[in-house]
């Protein structure tokens, strides 16, 4: 295989990694937008669903009824811990707020524990087939699923922010919340209402990535921290760009560990969110410091 076709397929696999990525980017948003919480525990969402769906699958459901049952599951799970975990202390500090996802994250990743200790499972590949060649590329059925899915769970969200009142009151929270309020949406509700499209968004890509990778109680938090630097690269606040963000991520990190070594995989995810904030935190004090000198020379 030439260079320029192990490229191809770098690129090609870096899509299908960051389509999954962009899933859980997503669910960040909704959830940030609308709450002001840094869901640490959304890759939980992901690992729920998938091996939902595997014990499922197990127990004799049809794929399709596994898959949906598993997605509804992990929808239910997001808004459930909003109601039990932050809407009680929503008026807390951010500070406090972003502790207790820590706190869920750990619980939900020792329940998984419980129920579906520590052996790796697989979901059999949507369609079954060979390979298809797309240029350069050769991509599996299950990619070519990935991608239609999380394009149409796209457009349905599209449809959802910009033709639906519930999704407009969302996108209204998520400007103004006080504003929100005064002409009778009730923001506590479109809080659950955006925890529980963030855990329908993590079980889909848990459920979608499961046939081209295995599913373990632990998979959560680096399929969460992926979704977590597309998210924080466009400032936890656009749909459109945070997808665009984690795709780029995810051709960047398969270019690098097809590139360099997979030994950096991770450490791609981990340097690029230093990087990341690094240059917020420096964008952040220039434009303090900016403000400073104003106020001094006036």
């Amino acid at each position: 295989m030439s260079l320029s076709q192990q490229i191809a397929q770098f690129i090609a696999s870096g899509i299908i990694n960051g389509t999954i990525y962009a899933l859980l980017g997503l669910g960040l948003v909704a959830i940030h937008s609308v709450t002001r919480v840094v869901n640490v525990a959304q890759g939980e969402f992901a690992a729920f669903g998938a091996l939902l769906a595997v014990s499922l699958m197990a127990a004799g459901l049809p794929l399709p009824v596994s898959l949906v049952a598993a997605v509804a599951a992990a929808a239910l799970l997001g808004g459930g811990i909003h109601r039990a975990a932050i809407r009680p202390v929503r008026n807390a500090t951010p500070l406090v707020l972003l502790i207790i996802t820590i706190a869920v994250h750990l619980a939900l990743k020792g329940v998984l524990l419980l129920l579906w200790g520590t052996d790796p499972y697989t979901l059999r590949p949507f369609t079954v087939g060979p390979p298809i060649r797309i240029l350069s590329a050769v991509l599996t059925r299950q990619s070519l699923w990935v991608i239609s899915v999380t394009a149409v769970a796209l457009i349905v969200l599209y449809l959802f922010f910009t033709k639906t009142i519930r999704g407009k009151s969302l996108r209204a929270c998520a400007v103004n919340p006080t504003a929100a309020r005064l002409v009778g949406i009730r923001v506590e509700w479109m809080g659950t209402l955006a925890w529980t499209i963030a855990g329908g968004l993590g079980g889909l890509a848990g459920v979608l990535i499961t046939p081209l990778t295995l599913a373990t109680y632990d998979m959560g938090l680096i399929l969460g921290l992926k979704g977590f630097v597309g998210a924080v690269v466009v400032g936890m606040a656009s749909y459109p760009w945070t997808v665009v963000a984690c795709i780029l991520f995810g051709i960047v990190e398969s270019l690098g560990t097809g590139l360099i070594s997979s030994n950096y995989r991770d450490a791609i995810a981990f340097g690029a969110l230093i990087v990341v904030l690094l240059w917020r935190a420096i964008a952040t004090l220039r434009v303090g410091w900016i403000v400073s000198e104003e106020v001094a020379q006036e």
